[in-house]
């Protein structure tokens, strides 16, 4: 099959496109014609979807068509000389085109389970599921102040108590480069070192902690707010859940067709994977870091 793949990105622009430029439409009106053949919108307009991104991007408008266009009639003019060279006589080309057929009746089928599957209700649905399962849970916005040893942060610790504006302490101070001011944002326990997390979650806001040791060094802690983590409202996540509805719809249509179909490997299997997507667990929090403060 790899190889298959191999030779199929190579001849399928020329070999795949031999049929839109063989297959006009009575209600397609015809662009140009080749030895006869005619070459119509309908195929220019596939052949924009197929080439897509490999087409240059400074084309715009009329210049895109006549670029496409003019690939259309090489294709054209090249199918021909391989059929003449009865090119497509041979068993490889005749695998890739069957294996092509198969992968287009694909895509079809595909497209028509988006069709059907991606609904307004199925999104909702699987968006109040999600928010349904989603458990209240505790954030933290805080600051800090990080420098290499215990006398450092309690020089720093004396500053801030002493009517200096912590931001400013932390800009001049701190060792962590990417906190501006200190400012580490909104994060849940499990995002923080533990010794940190510990410390800034026992905080009220506007209160500031002694020193605190981990593993990056030594931290003063201001609490600026706490609040409970919100669900992200369907607005801002619907593409998210579209797409998993999408998927888990087309991947249950191949799984039951795995089930009612007699598959028989000649070759030992590799292990299974589940083809159905998770549950979406949307977040809207703005991220901090996972593994420091």
């Amino acid at each position: 099959m790899q190889k298959v793949l191999s030779a199929f990105s190579r001849a399928s622009a020329l070999a795949g496109l031999l049929g839109l430029a063989l297959a006009a439409t009575a209600q397609a009106k015809v662009l140009a014609k080749v030895d006869g053949v005619e070459i119509t919108d309908s195929d220019l307009k596939t052949a924009m979807t197929e080439l897509g991104p490999t087409l240059p991007q400074q084309l715009e408008g009329k210049a895109r068509d006549a670029y496409v266009l003019d690939y259309l009639i090489d294709v054209t003019l090249v199918a021909k000389k391989g059929e003449a060279e009865k090119l497509g006589d041979s068993p490889e080309f005749k695998q890739q085109m069957a294996f092509y057929r198969q992968k287009t009746m694909m895509e079809a089928v595909m497209a028509t389970i988006a069709k059907t599957a991606v609904t307004d209700e199925a999104v909702k649905a699987v968006y109040d599921t999600a928010a349904k399962n989603q458990k209240a849970e505790p954030e933290a916005h805080a600051r800090h102040i990080l420098v290499s040893t215990e006398d450092e942060a309690k020089a720093a610790l004396a500053r801030v108590k002493g009517g200096e504006d912590f931001a400013k302490v932390a800009g001049e101070l701190s060792k962590d480069p990417g906190s501006q001011g200190g400012d580490l944002g909104w994060f849940t326990k499990e995002r923080m070192v533990p010794e940190f997390a510990e410390a800034a979650f026992k905080l009220e806001p506007g209160q500031i902690s002694d020193p605190v040791k981990s593993q990056f060094g030594w931290h003063i802690i201001k609490l600026e707010e706490k609040r409970s983590k919100q669900f992200p409202p369907l607005e801002t996540v619907k593409d998210q859940v579209t797409r998993y509805v999408l998927q888990k719809a087309q991947s249950d249509v191949i799984l039951k067709l795995r089930e009612a179909a007699k598959v028989e490997r000649t070759e030992p299997e590799a292990p299974a994977t589940d083809l159905a997507p998770a549950t979406p667990a949307p977040d809207n929090a703005p991220a901090a870091p996972a593994a420091k403060p």
